[in-house]
């Protein structure tokens, strides 16, 4: 069974004495149902499942549903003999986005403390901007990824002890044996592969057939393009979702990794703003991650934000090797020559940094070049940029550079991601192997830090050299 880091988060939440309820929201096949049900399963006497997409497309008995009261009836007449009282009964809404009334419902479910509420959803973003009555003093809203790269590792029976002997290497500026280190690049290289979806990764321990893996990559990559089509009535649209969707890989080929507008539907003078309502679905429903640009590096760096120039990533690294290179492993697990890897490795770095926290920008200047991602810096309170290279020609970094030599921004180092073995600094750039990406956490207090006396992540970083 995979490891899941959120499950600890999910766990602490419940055993809380919070009585506000949680959505658990990601893109789909994630894993944020089987997760809820796990945990719930095990905490509770009784764990209620209502899924309103399998609802809407059968009895559609909670569709029409207004007031408690009424849920309550309905709920009763098909769970009577599991609803107990609130510290024994946990009832998960799944697909909550489904039917949007339900979310002005959780305030009065709160108030009412007649049973334990959970929640997921993935388009929630939408959503609550179009829900009229927002709960928000009654919610929380924590997000799920994929399995992240450390989550890999221990898939492939990785030890937490050697994941926290890598950490405490990290934190101390210590390079690992050439052994160890060939043999984690070559999990990352796989990762690369067969990304974090846990059917793929499931697939990937069952049979190790790459064929197989890609048959479930291309099934959920289907399932993303439905999902657009289901979403968005006006056809003509949901087209444009798709078309965007799958410009992806191709675009990130290109010089500067963007979307260009006018080559979505090949029509010169195209602006962004004309397709930002697509931007925006592909973004919330989280099956593509938004790295926005940024002229003026200082922190925080959302202050500083070009709205109208980003980068779209796929949301996982296996399905835009899946769509790159198909049933071809050799480009990614032998590095061969000729091969830019680049917008590969971007696409990790981007998912990861995501997965632990942190939003995405990054770096563009017409003289002093692009830096592939800006991240703020939160015990600083400066900004880190970080430069990710796939080749042997680690040690050059011209943009990085000149963005360190402007006193002005107060940016206090710099950091390069490689394939190389070690860690050292010069000046104010350090160079670590790709992988440590795993253990760069947004030093933020959010909610999941409140839970950590319920469950301590064995690798949490706590000091990065950089």
């Amino acid at each position: 069974m995979l490891h899941r880091k959120i499950e600890g988060y999910l766990e602490g939440h419940l055993k809380s004495e919070t009585d506000r309820i949680l959505i658990l929201e990601g893109a789909r096949q994630v894993g944020k149902s089987f997760i809820i049900r796990k945990v719930g399963e095990r905490l509770y006497k009784n764990f209620i499942e209502i899924n309103f997409v399998k609802d809407d497309e059968g009895p559609q008995l909670f569709k029409e549903i207004r007031t408690t009261e009424e849920f309550y009836f309905i709920l009763s007449s098909i769970h009577g003999k599991n609803l107990d009282s609130y510290k024994n009964t946990l009832v998960f809404l799944d697909e909550i986005q489904h039917y949007p009334q339900y979310l002005t419902l959780l305030k009065f479910f709160r108030e009412d403390h007649r049973f334990r509420f959970i929640a997921s959803g993935c388009l929630l973003g939408l959503t609550l901007r179009e829900t009229t009555s927002i709960p928000v003093g009654s919610i929380i809203r924590k997000s799920m990824y994929q399995l992240d790269f450390e989550e890999f590792l221990l898939a492939n029976n990785f030890g937490f002890d050697t994941l926290e002997t890598l950490r405490q290497k990290m934190e101390k500026g210590e390079s690992i044996d050439v052994a160890m280190h060939n043999y984690i690049i070559g999990q990352f290289r796989r990762y690369l592969l067969v990304g974090g979806m846990p059917e793929a990764v499931n697939e990937y321990l069952a049979s190790h057939n790459i064929v197989k893996v890609r048959e479930v990559q291309e099934s959920i990559k289907s399932l993303y393009e439905v999902d657009a089509t289901k979403y968005e009535e006006d056809n003509n649209k949901s087209l444009l979702i798709r078309r965007v969707y799958n410009m992806i890989p191709s675009q990130m080929e290109n010089k500067k990794k963007r979307i260009v507008a006018k080559d979505i539907r090949n029509k010169v003078g195209d602006r962004f703003d004309n397709y930002r309502e697509e931007f925006e679905y592909l973004t919330y429903s989280g099956i593509a991650l938004n790295v926005n640009s940024i002229s003026n590096p200082k922190y925080p760096l959302s202050e500083s934000v070009h709205k109208n120039l980003l980068k779209l990533y796929l949301n996982d690294v296996g399905l835009l090797t899946a769509q790159l290179y198909r049933n071809n492993v050799r480009p990614v697990l032998s590095d061969e020559e000729g091969v830019n890897l680049g917008s590969v490795y971007e696409s990790v770095i981007a998912q990861e940094l995501k997965a632990h926290g942190h939003n995405l920008f990054y770096y563009d200047n017409k003289q002093k070049g692009e830096v592939d991602f800006l991240i703020d810096d939160y015990k600083s309170t400066s900004v880190l940029p970080i430069e990710v290279k796939s080749g042997k020609n680690y040690t050059i970094h011209s943009a990085i550079d000149n963005l360190l030599s402007i006193s002005d921004y107060n940016i206090k180092s710099g950091l390069i991601l490689s394939n190389s073995r070690e860690i050292r600094t010069s000046g104010k750039i350090t160079y670590m192997p790709v992988y440590y990406i795993m253990f760069i956490n947004a030093d933020q207090v959010d909610e999941s830090e409140i839970y950590f006396s319920c469950f301590r992540h064995p690798t949490r970083s706590k000091k990065i050299p950089y």
